[in-house]
């Protein structure tokens, strides 16, 4: 009975529960490759810290939502990932491990089809400050365009930006460099008249981050995510799932071929691991 009771408080002690938000009801697919890093580091760590739950909210969550749910003790969720602000990291306590390497920084535009020669005259960042940029509610990006000088038109639901950017709301709609290929081929057929604009490439640091709350349950949690994301570095199965889910969109964009301008981050907090190099991708070799 004692031996059962001690493998019973062990197992109760072992037990991680996660659970990561729903972001969208329609087509969305931004997350795929966070929520496999995150499965695959918890995996990982499973000999140093036991057995895990990971599953996803049962209710859609706008990003406002799932701020209110982190910061809520009994809220529905207790790991997020987004892209890191200074506000963020004082909120929650980030894993200061970059998940996509960085890739979030490397921009593409949506555009309206019909505007490509208008962006082929775009050269310098005093150029692109003649255009309107479209982005959602409250993102990490807002700040770093209008701290540069470009105009920013938000929007409070991501599938409505796509509507918004065919009705001419806003001129371009900055996504990173697999999202714009990724979301373009999903939308062909909803928005017909988008493109992919062909000769830009903007470039400002961004991290995206996992973020837990601020309590000792959460600093338990983000010691095993960052053990386990150290371990998918070393092996390579970090890589690995980087190049499954973003190697052939990369390699698609040619990004080596495009001008690119870059836009400080007024907001990069002094604790992002730049230093690190081995953490960061160069998308214009994909290494």
């Amino acid at each position: 009975m004692a031996l059962l009771l001690a493998m019973s408080a062990n197992y109760c002690l072992a037990l991680t529960q996660l659970t990561f938000p729903l972001t969208s009801e329609g087509v969305d697919s931004r997350y795929d490759y966070d929520w496999a890093v995150l499965r695959t580091a918890m995996e990982k760590t499973r000999p140093a810290y036991g057995s895990y739950r990971l599953h996803q909210s049962d209710v859609a969550m706008s990003p406002q939502r799932v701020l209110q749910e982190m910061s809520a003790p009994q809220g529905r969720i207790n790991v997020f990932v987004r892209a890191t602000s200074s506000e963020l990291e004082q909120r929650y306590l980030p894993i200061r491990l970059p998940v996509d390497r960085g890739l979030l920084g490397y921009r593409l535009l949506l555009i309206r089809a019909d505007d490509q020669a208008r962006f082929a005259k775009v050269r310098t960042l005093d150029d692109l400050r003649h255009l309107r940029a479209g982005l959602g509610k409250g993102w990490a990006d807002v700040n770093i365009f209008e701290a540069a000088g470009v105009e920013v038109v938000e929007g409070s639901n991501y599938e409505g930006l796509f509507g918004m950017l065919e009705a001419q709301r806003f001129d371009f709609y900055s996504r990173s460099a697999d999202e714009a290929l990724r979301e373009f081929d999903e939308r062909r057929t909803s928005h017909p008249g988008l493109a992919i604009e062909s000769t830009l490439l903007l470039q400002y640091p961004l991290p995206r981050y996992f973020f837990v709350r601020r309590d000792a349950a959460g600093e338990k949690l983000a010691r095993r995510i960052a053990d386990g994301m150290e371990i998918m570095l070393k092996d390579g199965s970090l890589n690995a799932l980087f190049q499954q889910h973003k190697g052939r969109l990369i390699k698609k964009t040619a990004l080596f071929k495009r001008r690119l301008i870059k836009l400080p981050n007024p907001d990069l907090s002094p604790q992002t691991p730049l230093a690190r190099s081995e953490w960061w991708i160069n998308p214009l070799t994909g290494q």
